[in-house]
């Protein structure tokens, strides 16, 4: 079966009066050698069992069962359920969860894996989202491999003091390292997309600062929560005085008028432990 064949696509659509959902952001792949490619980089071996959210026709999914132990994957509509299992029939490793995967219990799916792995091409208007509960849910992903909007890849691998730099840049340097592997461009979907996509890889690191997670998160959200204004104002917008917040960027040899994009994460973890010890 050539899955990234646009006419075998249209005749697999046609004859299981499959339509594409805007709400669930499907876009097939139509270019054989970027799945493969995608598969390729996940660095995936005989002991890695990968999870896979949102297998669209099973493109990658094929890709994925050729290298690793066993592929979960993980579908929300129920509409495509007679087709994976026509396009994946005979693969004895791979598993479909019909579930929405911000719902799912990753512990009962996957707590008894020796090797974990996230290899998918993400539904774009919950990328974010679905990231933060992959990262916060406790499971030890060695890596997590995929394919998001090029802007947003752009956003997680900002460096300190650039227009894309934010507060979820500083969540994923929290739990991993980013990294932007390639960009896909949007003539190689069905349908075409209006943006541009890239191929985004995180590596799992212990994390670089100690600290509370809640409480560095919950200031680092509030420094960006009006990007234009200086720390002193974010910050006292979210009940920090200004007073105390210039203390603390001057015991660390910061700017009074310093804004949220020009510390990293270590530095917000020494502003969250001098406020916190000054209250």
């Amino acid at each position: 079966m050539e899955l990234t064949n646009p006419s075998f696509i249209k005749d697999l659509l046609e004859r299981h009066d499959f339509r594409f959902s805007k709400t669930f952001g499907q876009n097939f792949l139509i270019t054989k050698q970027i799945p493969e490619k995608i598969a390729a980089s996940a660095d995936l071996d005989e002991k890695t069992t990968v999870l896979e959210i949102g297998p669209g026709i099973g493109c990658l999914t094929r890709c994925l069962a050729e290298r690793a132990k066993k592929v979960i994957s993980v579908e929300i509509d129920d509409r495509l359920l007679p087709l994976l299992r026509e396009t994946l029939g005979g693969l004895d490793n791979v598993q479909i969860v019909h579930n929405d995967i911000l719902k799912t219990d990753l512990h009962a799916l996957l707590g008894g894996e020796e090797k974990l792995a996230v290899c998918a091409n993400l539904p774009y208007n919950i990328t974010t989202p679905i990231l933060v509960y992959l990262l916060e849910g406790g499971l030890k992903f060695e890596s997590i491999t995929v394919m998001v909007q090029k802007e947003v890849a752009q956003r997680f691998c900002a460096e300190k003091g650039s227009k894309d730099y934010g507060a979820i840049t500083l969540f994923l340097n929290y739990y991993t390292k980013p990294k932007m592997l390639f960009s896909v461009g949007a003539g190689n979907f069905m349908p075409r997309p209006r943006v541009d996509s890239a191929v985004l890889q995180l590596r799992s690191i212990e994390p670089p600062v100690e600290t509370d997670p809640k409480a560095l998160f919950a200031l680092i959200r509030a420094a960006f929560s009006m990007r234009r204004k200086t720390l002193q104002n974010t910050l006292a917008s979210a009940g920090i005085p200004k007073e105390r917040t210039a203390a603390a960027l001057e015991k660390m040899g910061k700017s009074p008028t310093a804004r949220g994009e020009e510390l990293d994460l270590k530095d917000y973890a020494n502003l969250e432990a001098l406020l916190r010890n000054e209250t």
